[in-house]
């Protein structure tokens, strides 16, 4: 099973710009995790400040209140359809790892959930340190490892029951799930004075089929590949991915507990 980057970009792409407002209602469930980034961030009014992987601006609307009039927030993705979600802000549709602006433009650097998604993370991250001025901050966060995130992996875990192998490999999104292994990330990438603090979210679902709903309206790429398959084989994933959630059941519902690491630098 090889891997494309150009192929996958598409898919993830097309997967997202199909999703489109979805998205921004489904992530409403991550919620807290925009507070806690932007903590990190450590914001202050005046501020320029990309939102990398911004999709429909959830983490750039609240930085744009943060550095206030005299500041910018430039929300930025590769998706168009996510930007169209937030027309008040300034968008700018690009690849993570080939940026459209010049160096030393941000005071601030953000990327929530976004990392992970770049096949060249190391490209992402050495742009994101050369548009941040001297002194700036980089604030991301990723997803912990596999057996830490049932949000996620239950869904995995039930496509790889139940499907074939896909054709077309795509990273791991737990591939920064180890602290260590994401302070060397940034390191190789010019990072110093990296921090990582893990941070736990909890979402709850009624039924599996409303998790189900969750995870396609969030899942792009992923989403895009499912959307293609027969109706029958659509139906038959929705049916089992309750024998995955069937450690999480609470009450008349699911409840899933996550880790998320929350990670700031500075360029060195």
């Amino acid at each position: 099973m090889s891997f494309d980057s150009v192929r996958f970009k598409q898919l993830e792409r097309a997967g997202y710009n199909r999703i489109g407002p979805r998205y921004l209602a489904a992530a409403g469930t991550r919620g807290e995790l925009v507070g806690a980034l932007l903590a990190a961030a450590r914001l202050e009014p005046g501020q320029q400040v990309l939102d990398l992987a911004s999709g429909p601006g959830l983490l750039a609307r609240d930085a744009q209140a943060m550095v206030g009039a005299d500041g910018l927030t430039v929300a930025s993705d590769i998706s168009e359809g996510q930007l169209a979600c937030c027309p008040e802000l300034v968008r700018v549709a690009a690849d993570g790892e080939r940026l459209p602006f010049a160096d030393q433009s941000f005071d601030r650097v953000l990327c929530g959930l976004g990392l992970m998604f770049f096949p060249d993370d190391q490209a992402a991250l050495r742009e994101l340190h050369r548009v941040l001025r001297p002194g700036g901050l980089l604030a991301l966060s990723v997803w912990g490892s596999a057996d830490q995130v049932p949000l996620v992996e239950a869904a995995l875990s039930c496509m790889r029951r139940l499907l074939p192998a896909p054709r077309q490999a795509r990273p791991s999104i737990f591939r920064f799930g180890d602290s260590a292994e994401l302070a060397r990330h940034l390191g190789d990438a010019g990072y110093g004075d990296v921090e990582i603090v893990p941070w736990r979210l909890a979402v709850r679902f009624d039924t599996a089929a409303d998790y189900w709903q969750a995870f396609l309206d969030l899942a792009g790429g992923a989403a895009e590949s499912l959307s293609r398959l027969p109706a029958e084989t659509r139906q038959a994933l929705i049916a089992g991915v309750a024998a995955d959630l069937a450690p999480h059941a609470a009450g008349d519902g699911y409840r899933l507990t996550s880790t998320v690491l929350v990670a700031t630098g500075r360029p060195v």
